[in-house]
C-alpha cells in the first residue's frame, strides 16, 4: 500500500511539475512595421517640426507564464536613418547630414537590463529598464520606462524620451543659411508592435 502511495505521489508531483512547466513560454517577435510609429519631434527659431520613421526593424524576446508577462530578455529596435521624413527634402538632407547618415545608417536601441517589472492592469504593464541608444555613431546608456500591452500573440513597447543630441556629438541642424536654428533637444515617442 505504501508502494502505491510512493508511486501515486511521484505521479502527483510529476503532474505538478509539467503543469508549471506547460504555462512557462517564451517567446519571440518581430516588430510589425504597419502596426508601429515612432516620431521626432523638435523645436526651432521659427516653428516646431516632426519628422516620423518610415522604416523599422528589432526583436523582442519575453516570457510569459499562464499568460502573465514574467520578464523580459531580449528587446532590441532599429531606425534607418534615412527613414526618418519630414515631408520637406531640404530638412531631410539637413537631418541625415546631422546624423551622419553616410557612416551611420541606423540609430538603435538595445536591452541591457530590466529593473522592474509593474502589472497596472490585466495585459497592461510597466518596465523600467537600462539599455544602450546609438546614434550617429556614438553609445550612451540610458533609462527607458516602457509602457506594454499584450493583445493576443503581440506585445506592443511604447513610451517617450527626451534626448539632448549634443551629447551624442550631433550639431542641431540649421537653414537658409543659419537663419532657422533647431534646438538641441528632440522628443521621440514611439509605439512599437511585435508579433
Amino acid at each position: 500500500m505504501s508502494n502505491l502511495k510512493t508511486q501515486f505521489g511521484t505521479f502527483l508531483t510529476l503532474l505538478f511539475v509539467l503543469c508549471n512547466f506547460n504555462t512557462l513560454v517564451a517567446q519571440e517577435s518581430k516588430v510589425v512595421l504597419a502596426e508601429s510609429k515612432l516620431v521626432v519631434d523638435g523645436t526651432s527659431n521659427l516653428h516646431d517640426w516632426t519628422i516620423e520613421a518610415k522604416a523599422m526593424s528589432g526583436k523582442a524576446s519575453v516570457t510569459l507564464e499562464s499568460g502573465d508577462l514574467k520578464a523580459v530578455k531580449n528587446l532590441d529596435f532599429i531606425v534607418e536613418v534615412e527613414q526618418l521624413k519630414s515631408g520637406k527634402s531640404g530638412m531631410d538632407k539637413n537631418t541625415f547630414k546631422a546624423l551622419k547618415s553616410t557612416t551611420n545608417k541606423n540609430i538603435s536601441f538595445k536591452l541591457v537590463k530590466v529593473i522592474k517589472i509593474t502589472t497596472v492592469s490585466d495585459n497592461n504593464y510597466t518596465i523600467e529598464t537600462q539599455g544602450d541608444l546609438t546614434i550617429a555613431g556614438a553609445t550612451k546608456r540610458i533609462n527607458q520606462t516602457f509602457t506594454v500591452k499584450l493583445v493576443g500573440k503581440k506585445i506592443i513597447f511604447s513610451g517617450k524620451h527626451k534626448i539632448d543630441m549634443t551629447v551624442y556629438g550631433v550639431e542641431p541642424p540649421t537653414a537658409l543659411m543659419g537663419t532657422i536654428k533647431t534646438g538641441k533637444d528632440v522628443i521621440v515617442d514611439f509605439k512599437v508592435t511585435y508579433n
